[in-house]
């Protein structure tokens, strides 16, 4: 933890020349106090309001900067206290600088989760995390009387079975119980991978799920929420407590070989040629999250299929491809009681 560094006021005086020292010195001084008394409250409300984007994929979809352009200036508007990104987010290539250099004119703490796909291309977690400026696969800190917690779900199985690794290995979970036990504040869990009873979780879920609720039995913090991206769907699920909540991709969802099609220019296709194996959103998709003691607050954005949609596309009918019918291009605004 960083540590702060206090000014005297002596050193203060000297360090600005004692004949500079005027009536709008000690003006901006008691701004400052202002400042401080005004964020010391809002602590003490045991309120916070931060932004999340999931699942933006740069390297696939070819107007990822103006997405991101769009949540950051909403996030700088509102003022929230901060914002973090939930993995799928951007590979370590130098011409994604510029990409990068859009999420960091957030004014305030940008926080980051490892996707599966942040790794595309031979890189390893640590290069793409270098790129980032983050220092660590998985940290917690607190903020406004909430304890928060980010998780990399992108440890490797002794037994993997091949393809994208999904799985919270046996150090990171040592490390999670033992953050766990020294917190007696309310907890947030984030994660690329959920770690609900949904699909597309880690494959050792039921075991985080079974550490999350053995903490909230004892006397330390309470695990409230736990939030991911990945699954590029909108949805909420309580279990056994504690609320896992899906975060839907800033820009669309994922249809495969299967159901190609060209939606955008053949200069765009041939330069983005991902970009014809998805059911892209209109609009840049991102959430409002709002956190009090009573409940959790959602303002989402509700947005429409750059056509055909899903719907539209004359999906067969089995049960295979039910995920591409219940599919939508929103994130609900939505409360949870706490």
């Amino acid at each position: 933890m960083k540590k702060k560094h206090f000014f005297a006021r002596r050193d203060f005086l000297k360090a600005i020349g004692y004949g500079a020292v005027t009536g709008s010195v000690f003006l901006n001084l008691n701004e400052a106090k202002a400042a401080d008394a005004k964020k010391s409250e809002k602590a003490k409300s045991g309120t916070i309001r931060f932004g999340l984007c999931a699942d933006v994929h740069k390297d696939i979809m070819h107007d990822t900067d103006a997405r991101l352009k769009t949540f950051i200036d909403r996030m700088n508007t509102e003022k929230v206290d901060f914002i973090m990104q939930l993995g799928d987010f951007v590979r370590p290539y130098e011409h994604n600088q510029g990409f990068l250099d859009i999420f960091n004119q957030f004014k305030g703490p940008r926080y980051h989760v490892l996707g599966n796909h942040d790794m595309d291309g031979g890189f390893t977690r640590e290069q793409t995390l270098k790129f980032w400026g983050v220092q660590d696969k998985y940290y917690s800190f607190d903020q406004n009387g909430y304890h928060f917690i980010v998780l990399d779900g992108n440890d490797k199985r002794t037994d993997h079975p091949g393809g994208y690794p999904k799985y919270i290995g046996p150090e990171q979970i040592a490390w999670l119980k033992e953050d766990l036990k020294n917190t007696q504040l309310p907890t947030l869990i984030f994660s690329h991978q959920g770690l609900g009873p949904d699909s597309g979780s880690v494959d050792n879920a039921q075991e985080i799920q079974s550490i999350l609720e053995q903490a909230n039995s004892g006397k330390t913090g309470r695990v409230i929420a736990c939030v991911n991206g990945h699954t590029h769907v909108d949805k909420v699920t309580k279990h056994n407590g504690i609320y896992y909540i899906q975060i839907n991709s800033m820009s669309y969802y994922w249809m495969g070989g299967d159901f190609r099609h060209a939606r955008y220019s053949p200069e765009i296709e041939k330069k983005f040629p991902w970009v014809s194996y998805t059911a892209p959103y209109k609009d840049a998709l991102y959430a409002i999250v709002t956190l009090k003691p009573d409940g959790i607050t959602i303002e989402g954005i509700q947005s429409q299929w750059v056509p055909p949609s899903p719907m539209e596309m004359n999906i067969p009918e089995d049960a295979k491809y039910d995920r591409f019918r219940t599919a939508t291009p929103s994130i609900t605004n939505r409360t949870v009681k706490l």
